[in-house]
């Protein structure tokens, strides 16, 4: 066995731990322990959100979107779009028009993403598990178009699930000036009755602002005739997401981008990681002053060992051997306080996954009852790496220093 490591295991794990040394250096250990508790369950808790909030997009984005590397629409009858129906890995393909109109109902406006959607919306993505009414999952028929709009849309317009009158849609023609002599010729319009159905993400992002509707209505509205904002993709299940990508993005050059469902809500998740990346940093920190406790305990192991380190010295130690006596106990208690706080870190995020120990209040506005968690082993790993390297390095300048402080004066 290491002999250095010996003397600095007996040093901390001797049978006579009852002197006040022995008690810093158990305090040391559930320092770092709970600073990595802490680091575990906070990066967990985030992870968990993150989960949470991509599983609302899951019914409303589609698994791949195609849109233009530059400008709102491009042509849907590209050669090159048409060539994706040839890769066997893609089930189904939607095209969509999106864009900004003005919606108008019984007086009462709001700014609104009208998003047309081909016939075949509905088995894009699962998007009946956030419809709510009492309607036909339908855009349109050979009379009118209709509309599936957001819940909270639909309250900021002040009218029921199934509307009477037809919501009033305005949009700007394209290319032409505001005629202020008769501001309305500058727009065009169009009416969408009630679906009896709208639909509720839980995002306001989607539920302020967006109405879903047939695509030649989109088209009609804002004056496109084969153009599309966008192609929607869905693969066949237990496809490779990222591979697929890859080879979409290889058959469709550098004048189209390919997002997939993390891609298409950046913003948020952007967000979201910087305030997981902000938290850690903060919790490094503490991490760090934690580290201030092993250091004072290697001080006073250092003084209360001066003999025995003479000793060792007679006996053919010499200097460097002796030194990494101590450099391995700072390195044991933070060892041994990383993997017991990862431990224990893991355990009280499995039991508040099993049974929601911390609970998001009683109020019943919440989606979830608990703070959801996620353990990810990537976490796991850097949470790891981060506390043997904060630990490590925060004794080895200090107890170089006080070992020729004590020992070669």
């Amino acid at each position: 066995m290491n002999f250095p490591f010996y003397i600095a295991r007996r040093y901390l794990f001797s049978k006579k731990s009852h002197n006040a040394i022995n008690v810093i250096s158990a305090i040391s250990v559930c320092g770092v322990a709970l600073a990595t508790l802490a680091l575990v369950c906070t990066l967990s808790v985030f992870n968990g959100f993150q989960d949470l909030v991509s599983t609302f997009f899951t019914a409303f984005d589609p698994q791949l979107k195609i849109v233009p590397a530059s400008g709102k629409v491009f042509d849907g009858k590209d050669k090159r779009i048409q060539l994706l129906k040839n890769i066997p890995e893609v089930a189904l393909m939607c095209e969509s028009v999106e864009d900004n109109a003005l919606v108008q109902y019984q007086g009462k406006q709001a700014m609104a993403v009208v998003k047309g959607m081909e016939d075949n919306f509905d088995e894009l993505t699962p998007i009946d598990t956030i419809l709510f009414g009492r309607g036909e999952l339908l855009l349109h028929d050979e009379v009118v178009d209709y509309a599936i709009p957001g819940v909270q849309l639909l309250a900021s317009l002040g009218t029921g699930v199934r509307f009477l009158d037809p919501l009033e849609i305005y949009a700007p023609k394209r290319g032409a000036k505001v005629n202020m002599a008769n501001p309305a010729a500058s727009f065009n319009s169009g009416n969408l009755f009630s679906s009896g159905l709208v639909f509720a993400v839980n995002q306001e992002k989607y539920d302020g602002s967006y109405i879903i509707t047939s695509l030649q209505f989109a088209r009609k509205l804002f004056q496109y005739t084969d153009e599309v904002s966008a192609v929607n993709l869905k693969l066949i299940a237990g496809t490779d997401v990222d591979a697929v990508k890859r080879k979409i993005e290889n058959v469709l050059g550098n004048d189209f981008r390919v997002l997939d469902r993390y891609e298409q809500q950046a913003d948020t998740f952007r967000i979201m990681e910087i305030e997981k990346l902000i938290s850690y940093l903060f919790l490094t920190f503490i991490l760090m002053i934690a580290c201030f406790n092993v250091i004072g305990s290697l001080s006073m192991l250092i003084i209360d060992k001066r003999d025995d380190a003479a000793t060792l010295r007679n006996l053919g130690a010499d200097e460097r051997q002796i030194l990494r006596i101590f450099l391995f106990e700072g390195r044991m208690i933070t060892f041994i306080g990383a993997v017991s706080g990862i431990v224990l870190g893991v355990l009280l995020c499995w039991l508040q996954q099993r049974f929601g120990l911390i609970s998001l209040g009683s109020s019943g506005s919440f989606i979830v009852d608990a703070y959801p968690v996620s353990v990810h082993w990537e976490d796991i790993v850097l949470i790891f790496v981060t506390v043997v390297a904060v630990g490590f390095l925060s004794v080895w300048y200090p107890v170089r220093y006080l070992f020729k402080k004590c020992f070669y004066r």
